[in-house]
């Protein structure tokens, strides 16, 4: 995979891997919650749909890559290295990689009509839930040991986010075909 790619492709991946370490730090120092606000989906659905399903991915893989190597890119303490595969969020981070991927999948072309692009961000809000939401529940509840069910996960990761998520899935759905139509093709086509 990156064997193929060309310059202005790795400019591209490394620039919304910086984006993604910028929004998740801007509300560091906002926290208390177990899981936090955070700009990351509008920078995923970015990703998925300026970049592709491939290069988006990518970008939010490195992104999650340097937090497990130590970096202190995530939102959350410890703030990077492994353990964070234990912290309770750290399913949003797959979810995140992989909805970046599911939203470049659905849009193909970046001047896709509207019921194509309202697909893929209603997709690319959604991964993220149908990941992380388990991991969650699973870390909460397995290796915690805070004995929380199903309306209670939903309660502290789900019901406070869905709507700001939803807006931020209308605004990144505006800026893709706003600017997706003016950029050249991932992979330098035309």
């Amino acid at each position: 995979m990156l064997s193929k790619l060309n310059p202005r492709d790795m400019a591209l991946v490394a620039l919304f891997a910086a984006l993604s370490v910028t929004a998740a730090l801007l509300f560091r120092f906002f926290g208390g919650m177990i899981v936090p606000f955070s700009l990351m989906p509008f920078v995923v659905l970015l990703a998925g749909g300026l970049l592709g399903a491939r290069l988006g991915a990518l970008s939010i893989g490195i992104y999650v890559i340097m937090g497990l190597v130590g970096i202190p890119v995530f939102e959350k303490p410890p703030f990077g290295g492994p353990a964070y595969v234990l912290s309770p969020t750290f399913g949003f981070l797959i979810g995140f990689i992989v909805a970046a991927y599911v939203t470049g999948l659905i849009l193909k072309e970046r001047d896709a009509g509207p019921v194509r692009l309202t697909a893929a961000m209603l997709a690319g809000v959604a991964v993220p839930y149908i990941i992380g939401l388990p991991y969650l529940y699973a870390i909460l509840n397995f290796y915690m040991g805070k004995a929380m069910d199903i309306p209670a996960v939903l309660m502290i990761g789900f019901v406070p986010f869905i709507g700001f998520d939803l807006l931020k899935a209308l605004a990144a759905g505006v800026l893709i075909k706003a600017v997706g139509a003016r950029l050249p093709k991932p992979g330098g086509q035309r």
